[in-house]
């Protein structure tokens, strides 16, 4: 019987979003930590021809310059507020003066920027893509393993899920990978030392652990312990795997004795020397309070050199521009080149500026709202605050907030804390007033240390002792606190 088919046509509506290339390099500059931006302008630097690091001129160059080369006021003076002998001559147009060059000149002649060190040691990174670099890998499965090593958290532990990090790869490496090449190449990585590195969950870096050792009786209850009863071992309740596993008490005692000696943050073990999470942190701002309560707020930027286009490039497209109409085609490739290399030199120029301006109002924001805390150090004073307070108030996206305070630091009078540690849910008292869930999780775990370790407190005692304090609580609310501070239940604080 034959079968017929036909095809049909339709048009369809349909709206997507994309993002340009200059906002995508905006993103990604906006992501990076001071330190990594240093080395992404030096890799630009030496990959574009068309953007050289700009070099202030001395007082006896200004004068060779024509007097129409000057940034002018409306008085028709030199106009000093780009900074002292700074002339317009240096830059195609007044936004190319770079706003760390107006930043770096707000500081007097003898005041020297303060130098901070940076521990030369081997990152947890670079350890990890030594390994990778010594594997047989395709271009594309090399650059999916450092994009993985990167995103490990500092215990080493992959805590994304596979479908956000597929995300990440297309929106911000151009990557567009399957499922099964990711998990690919984190099977690679997870074979690197030390072992159980790049796992996804606690129970599979005890795996990785297990899996590496010598074949015994021993390794397979190891194994099954934590491959079929991992909560029940988490929560000691031995009868039950006993059961579940049929194994004697003896066999229980060996197997728990060996796998207490297993590393649950393989990152952190890598030491010192190569740990990444103790190397020092080079401070994103750094906040100043005076005696009478004034802050000032500066970028850290002494180490990212200064950018502007090369006259150079700029003088030769301008020559072809100017002659376009008796090109060859050899004449009009080659405006081609300089026009797209000036192009990209100056985009980048603007990305630079345009994540200092984002940095800038965030942390202006975030010094806004929590001004007590940065005039008197004071941890009890921080009041709540979620990305969307900061959002409104510096009039970005929440979406660029949670990108600027995802891996940034401020270096203030009283220390140096990540952005993130000033963000908190609030909560408001029976009085009405409102305070930070900082401040409840500081007097819960102020109880549990306090308590008798003999009879620990259950989260409802817990929840009943915090409502004598004027708080309230729900048990689960208590029980979701304690678990973000990693206190265990009360039966495994005996």
């Amino acid at each position: 019987m034959a079968i017929n088919s036909s095809q049909v046509q339709t048009q369809t509506q349909q709206q997507v979003q994309t993002l340009s290339p200059q906002q995508i390099l905006a993103v990604k500059l906006l992501e990076l930590p001071t330190v990594e931006l240093e080395e992404r302008v030096h890799a630009e630097l030496l990959d574009n021809p068309a953007l050289e690091e700009g070099k202030e001129p001395s007082g006896d160059d200004l004068h060779e310059d024509e007097g129409e080369d000057y940034a002018t006021d409306q008085d028709g003076e030199p106009n000093t507020d780009f900074g002292e002998d700074l002339s317009l001559g240096d830059y195609r147009t007044e936004d190319d003066i770079p706003d760390y060059k107006l930043q770096e000149n707000n500081r007097s002649r003898d005041e020297k920027p303060e130098d901070i060190p940076f521990s030369d040691n081997v990152s947890f990174y670079e350890t990890l893509k030594e390994q990778l670099d010594m594997q047989d890998l395709t271009p594309e499965e090399k650059q999916l393993g450092e994009y993985l090593i990167g995103s490990l958290d500092d215990d080493g532990l992959l805590r994304k899920n596979i479908d956000a990090i597929i995300d990440e790869l297309a929106i911000y490496q151009g990557i567009n990978a399957t499922p099964e090449e990711v998990e690919h190449v984190l099977s690679i990585i997870q074979d690197f030392d030390p072992a159980g590195i790049g796992a996804r969950s606690l129970q599979e870096c005890l795996l990785l652990q297990i899996k590496r050792k010598e074949d015994s009786p021993l390794k397979q209850i190891e194994y099954d312990i934590i491959d079929k009863c991992c909560d029940d071992f988490t929560k000691k309740n031995k009868d039950k795997i006993l059961q579940k596993l049929n194994i004697t008490e003896k066999q229980y005692d060996d197997a728990v004795a060996e796998l207490v000696k297993l590393n649950p943050r393989p990152g952190s073990s890598m030491g010192e020397a190569i740990g990444k999470n103790l190397q020092q942190i080079i401070p994103d701002f750094i906040v100043e309070t005076e005696d009478d309560g004034t802050i000032s707020l500066s970028l850290n930027n002494h180490n990212v050199p200064e950018l502007r286009l090369s006259r150079e490039f700029t003088d030769m497209l301008d020559e072809h521009t100017r002659n376009k109409a008796n090109q060859s085609k050899e004449s009009k490739d080659a405006m081609l080149f300089l026009k797209q290399k000036v192009d990209a030199a100056q985009n980048f120029i603007n990305a630079v500026k345009q994540r200092q301006q984002t940095l800038m109002s965030t942390m202006q924001a975030i010094i806004d709202l929590q001004r007590p805390f940065f005039q008197e150090g004071d941890e009890s004073l921080l009041r709540p605050m979620i990305l969307k307070d900061v959002a409104e108030r510096a009039h970005l996206d929440v979406s660029t907030i949670s990108r600027v305070s995802n891996s940034k630091y401020v270096q203030t009078n009283f220390g140096i804390y990540p952005l993130k540690f000033f963000f908190s849910d609030g909560y408001t008292t029976e009085s009405g007033e409102e305070l930070s869930v900082r401040e409840i999780k500081r007097l819960l775990k102020e109880c549990v240390d306090h308590e008798d370790k003999s009879s620990p407190y259950t989260d409802d005692e817990l929840a009943t002792i915090l409502k004598e304090k004027g708080y309230p609580l729900a048990r689960r609310t208590v029980a979701k606190y304690r678990q973000q501070l990693n206190i265990p239940v009360a039966r495994l604080r005996r």
